[in-house]
């Protein structure tokens, strides 16, 4: 290619299509791809490192809900490495001390706290994470330790702390002794106790050192400790244990942190929670036998945290990692905090290196940070996309939309699902709207500069993106009135009905019709009214001296869900904590209430509601039970106002609780589910559910429809938000998929050029490591469906032979003919026309020929007019890019499918119309769009020209060369002939300089005029990628490229002809055969 361009950031065909294989009874369109849009500039909590013992640069980061990742470089790139599990929650991950490439993983967060998500056992891998067997435990909740045997690494010791929310399950100490084929629970204290953290003598592994731990939360309490609680220890390998007590405290103990030093074996740390007295920092040099209480320190929320680390090297430094991490460089005497300038807090992990204690990682629940310095800089990794929301919302801003969400302790953040730019969305495409936890946001569907954002217990800010400042407008109680009971995570929404009204949940609804600058109930207390204080936990009402009760726990008794109908002013439904679906039809004054649906648990927490976008009397309900240790989905709808339910969770996996919601606004049969465990759809109204498996397994909290746009937005508690751009799809039945060939509406697309000023597009030049999300595929995107693959004839005798065999029957050989037939087949393909408004064709794209889903994107551009290759390039650099064409001017234009099998091309599927839109007007945008269209058509036919000109040179002065060497391999040819070809070459070197420039002179670093193919090269390459008007600098520059090249083109063809004559006249002479010449026979 001689035109070399300055950016080149469109590809005529990009395709993205579904797997070629799926189970059988899949839905035909269950894997159609889904964009993550991150972000990546906080990531979720981390619960784990496991570095490899000789390499640190290879090392594992295990996130609370975000699986396990994996870089081989030291944080420049990551790889999610646990997608396809049973869970997504993950306490620990461990190397095989004696392999590397063996890891373990337990999964379920070992932490206690509102937002942890459950596991379904321990994992193990072979090769390096690459694949993954379950190994069992699967009903133990939560794994937060797993050590080896220090001289057999195939004895496997795992700490399981249990089910949270129930009695029983795989709780306690266990141990296999064929790494993880088998297991024995060698400390089991009782239903309701399983065990933190433990230590093993590396001495004597016999001997080892256990921590119980007895916990359980519910929707309305916690209880971080009990009589179960203490410290165990085994002097025979597990056999039989003691409770310790020299030293220790007795009573109710709640979690208790174990570490050992690893330069003074004998030397164990122990951070236990308890009453105030008792509470602090022990430390045993005995290896448990006798402790000295070594200062009061804790975590300042046990059930979070409580763990601790000792310097590999300094057994008297010793870290404890809290909201704010600490250090004692005296045993755990005294302690300092260390640095978290410029870090987020609360931290859950640590990795002190063992070669360079001042070289740490810490994780926690912004992400990873690494310090060279034990603490004191830090240095934050910025490209893991592991932000876990709670809750998500599309605005209705132009052109693009934007989603802002709310995270677990990340704030409530804001960015666009798409932009213009070549390097897609970055980090800091994001933006802030509210800090603390972030929940349910809302944005005035008329003005996208106004964003409600909400905080943790009902915080709520008016946002206004012109000025960035915020708002506070939380209702606020009267005189003497109790403060008003906000769920951590409140319910708001603005009104369908007017912009202005917002309605808001504590235990009573309130609304605002002024933009949250007045409010007035609507309503009384929605809750039960029950003392959660009364209420039995692990089998009994506890005292309000039980450890930790209620602490990190929202006050019982408030709404959680609101929603109002689209179609019915006022019609308005409430769901709270406590299992009420409230109902009111005039917008306040009354309420119906309904507190028990067949088929559910009573007091279930009421999830998440919506009212139909096409009938008022329909609306549905998520209902979540899992903080009793229910986790099967409950997914509810009325057709009568909420005066009855009906269950429509059907075929959903048992396993996974619904959580939100979707209903699409123009088909009412086709509805969305998330769950704890992925996302799924149901083309009939909830009679049978379809996973969408490009997800990865992760936690769906919250759905929303973009209705503009047509696109489906997933807030995911551990992979940040995920958009299914263009679901229409979706609305197709599985019958009339496989039924024929489907070509799917195509969505009026936006008509703009890739915007450069950030680099050359994807990461740039600022290195691999730098974190950018995909836009969606560039130009109209063309989807279709094809129920079976188009095959060879070579592929169907394959088929019917492989059929046979499996028979036992024989393939007896093709004939000739037939074997010949195949040879010569054409491959089978499908061809993307697209054509004007008058029908003309605009562009010819190919597209995957295989069963299954497919998208093909349209660079809005016609055929590039370069000379035609077979094996084009690929290794381009930044600055250059694929040929391509003039662009298409706004306006209508359709697309048809067609197939193309045994040399014959038939349709396949009715053509589909959309737009091309212009993005920008106005400004430098010419407003005379034909008349640039008709320039770059002038200089495409001039530029199609001069490259074909180009090629045809090359291929005269090949010929010329060959003819030079045949005649002087050819006796009978005279000195005339060599002389003719000679002048020839001459009459070529002088076309050369005209077409190409003098390279004599320029290839001295001198100026010389300005050839024929620089000048069409520079008209094409410089104006082609703007959508300015045509200059008069580049129209002048046309008529003498055109004018010189009227003659250059006349002299090339005058040369052709006369090297035709000189070749018939050596070919006369017997010379050898040379390029472009037929011999002659007889």
């Amino acid at each position: 290619m001689l035109r070399t361009l300055l950016i080149s950031t469109t590809l005529l065909l990009v395709m993205l299509s579904l797997p070629a294989t799926a189970p059988a009874d899949e839905h035909p369109l269950a894997g159609i791809p889904l964009r993550n849009i991150g972000p990546a500039l906080t990531s979720g909590r981390v619960s784990d490192f496991a570095f490899h013992p000789e390499k640190s640069h290879v090392f594992y980061v295990s996130m609370a809900s975000g699986g396990v990742w994996k870089t081989e470089n030291n944080g420049i790139t990551w790889k999610p490495v646990f997608d396809n599990e049973g869970s997504f929650a993950i306490g620990v991950v461990e190397l095989d001390p004696a392999n590397p490439n063996i890891v373990w993983v337990g999964s379920g967060e070992n932490n206690a706290q509102r937002s942890v998500g459950y596991g379904d056992g321990v994992y193990k891998s072979l090769d390096g994470g690459n694949s993954w067997k379950n190994m069992g435990l699967k009903d133990s909740g939560h794994i937060s330790m797993i050590r080896f045997h220090p001289r057999d690494s195939n004895t496997v010791y795992v700490a399981a702390q249990g089910p949270l929310w129930n009695s029983g399950g795989d709780r306690g100490l266990y141990r296999s002794t064929d790494g993880g084929e088998n297991w024995e629970r060698i400390l089991d204290i009782d239903e309701d106790t399983g065990i933190n953290e433990f230590v093993i003598d590396p001495a004597n592994p016999d001997v080892i050192v256990a921590s119980s731990y007895q916990r359980r939360r519910h929707v309305w309490t916690l209880i971080n400790g009990g009589p179960g609680g203490g410290v165990h220890k085994s002097v025979d390998g597990g056999e039989t244990w003691r409770k310790l007590a020299g030293g220790l405290p007795g009573g109710d103990l709640g979690r208790i942190g174990l570490a050992a030093a690893p330069s003074d074996p004998q030397m164990i740390y122990a951070m236990i929670e308890a009453d105030k007295k008792d509470k602090g920092v022990y430390r045993s040099t005995d290896f448990g036998e006798s402790w000295e209480k070594r200062s009061d320190h804790v975590a300042g929320s046990p059930q979070y945290y409580n763990e601790l680390y000792v310097d590999p090297k300094n057994p008297e430094r010793v870290y404890s990692v809290d909201t704010f991490t600490q250090v004692s460089e005296d045993g755990g005497k005294s302690w300092d905090k260390i640095s978290f300038k410029n870090r987020h807090v609360d931290d859950h992990a640590l990795w002190i290196d063992p070669a360079d204690t001042n070289h740490l990682y810490i994780g926690g629940d912004g992400g990873v940070y690494e310090s060279w310095d034990r603490g004191q800089l830090w240095r934050h990794v910025r490209n893991l996309p592991t932000t876990q929301f709670y809750r998500a919302t599309p605005d209705n801003d132009a052109p693009f939309y934007n989603v802002c969400a709310g995270t677990q302790d990340n704030f409530t953040l804001c960015g666009p699902s798409r932009n213009t730019k070549t390097d897609g969305i970055t980090n800091g495409d994001w933006w802030i709207a509210q800090f603390g936890d972030g929940f349910k946001a809302q944005i005035d569907p008329t003005d996208a500069n106004v964003v409600y954002a909400q905080a943790q217990y009902g915080s709520l800010a008016r946002f206004d993106r012109i000025t960035g400042e915020a708002l506070q407008i939380t209702p606020m109680p009267g005189a003497d009135e109790k403060d008003y009971n906000f769920n951590w995570n409140a319910p708001l929404i603005i009104s369908p009905h007017n912009n202005r009204r917002l309605y808001y949940g504590a235990e009573r609804l309130f609304r605002s019709d002024d933009r949250g600058e007045s409010w007035q109930a609507v309503s009384g207390d929605l809750s039960r009214g029950i003392d959660r204080n009364k209420l039995e936990v692990m089998g009994r009402v506890w005292s309000v001296d039980a450890i930790a009760k209620n602490n990190s726990t929202s006050t019982y008794g408030a709404l959680i869900a609101v929603a109002e109908s689209p179609l019915v002013e006022g019609l308005i439904y409430a769901g709270t904590d406590d299992g009420l679906i409230h109902v009111t039809r005039d917008g306040g004054g009354n309420w119906s209430t309904t507190d028990s649906f067949k088929g559910v648990p009573d007091m279930s927490l009421i999830e998440d509601i919506i009212s139909s976008y096409h009938d008022s009397n329909v609306a549905y309900a998520t209902i979540d039970n899992h903080k009793r240790g229910d986790y099967k989905p409950y997914v509810l709808k009325t057709e009568n106002r909420g005066r009855s339910w009906t269950l429509i969770s059907n075929d959903l996996p048992e396993r996974g609780t619904a959580h939100t919601i979707i209903e699409d606004h123009v088909d009412p049969n086709l509805l969305f589910v998330g769950t704890e465990f992925g996302l799924f759809f149901s083309n009939d109204g909830g009679k049978s559910w379809n996973e969408l498996t490009s997800l990865p397994t992760v936690a769906v909290r919250d759905l929303e429809i973009q209705r503009r746009e047509g696109d489906l937005v997933v807030g995911t508690f551990g992979r940040g938000i995920y958009i299914l751009d263009d679901y229409s799809p979706l609305r197709s039945s599985v019958a009339s998929l496989q039924a024929d060939a489907t070509l799917f509406a195509v969505r009026d697309t936006w008509l703009f050029l890739p915007d450069a000023r950030r680099g050359w597009g994807g990461k740039g030049d600022w290195g691999v490591g730098r974190y950018t999300a995909d836009n969606p595929p560039y130009g109209a995107v063309f989807a279709y469906y094809l129920p079976e693959d188009l095959q060879s004839l070579k592929e169907q005798r394959r088929k019917a032979e492989k059929e046979r065999a499996k028979e036992g029957e024989d393939n007896l050989y093709p004939s000739w003919d037939q074997l010949r037939r195949e040879d010569r087949e054409e491959a089978p393909s499908v061809t993307l026309t697209v054509r004007d408004e008058s029908g003309n064709v605009v562009q010819r794209i190919n597209g995957p020929a295989g069963k299954g889903f497919h998208r093909v994107a349209w660079d809005m551009r016609y055929p590039a007019p370069d000379p035609v290759n077979l094996k084009p390039k690929t290794d381009y650099a930044p600055w250059q890019g694929p040929p391509k064409g003039p662009l298409a001017t706004p306006g209508q234009y359709s697309v048809s499918l067609s197939k193309r099998v045994q040399g014959q091309s038939v349709d396949i599927s009715a053509p589909q119309s959309f737009e091309l839109k212009p993005l920008f007007e106005g400004g430098l945008v010419t407003d005379d769009r034909q008349a640039l269209l008709d320039f770059e058509m002038q200089s495409d036919k001039l530029y199609r020209a001069v490259t074909g000109a180009n090629r045809a040179m090359d291929e005269i002065q090949a010929r010329i060369d060959h003819l030079l060497k045949a005649a002087n391999d050819t006796p009978s040819s005279t000195e005339a002939h060599a002389q003719a070809l000679r002048a020839l070459n001459a009459r070529m070197q002088d076309l050369k300089v005209k077409l190409r420039g003098d390279r004599t002179i320029s290839g001295r670093a001198e100026a010389v005029p300005m050839s024929i193919t620089s000048r069409i090269n520079t008209i094409v390459g410089g104006h082609w990628d703007s959508q300015s008007a045509v200059t008069a600098n580049y129209r002048d520059s046309y008529v003498i490229a055109e004018q010189q090249f009227g003659e250059a083109v006349g002299e090339l063809k005058a040369i052709a002809a006369d090297l035709a004559e000189t070749e018939a006249a050596l070919q006369a002479e017997g010379a050898p055969w040379t390029p472009g010449r037929i011999p002659d026979w007889p």
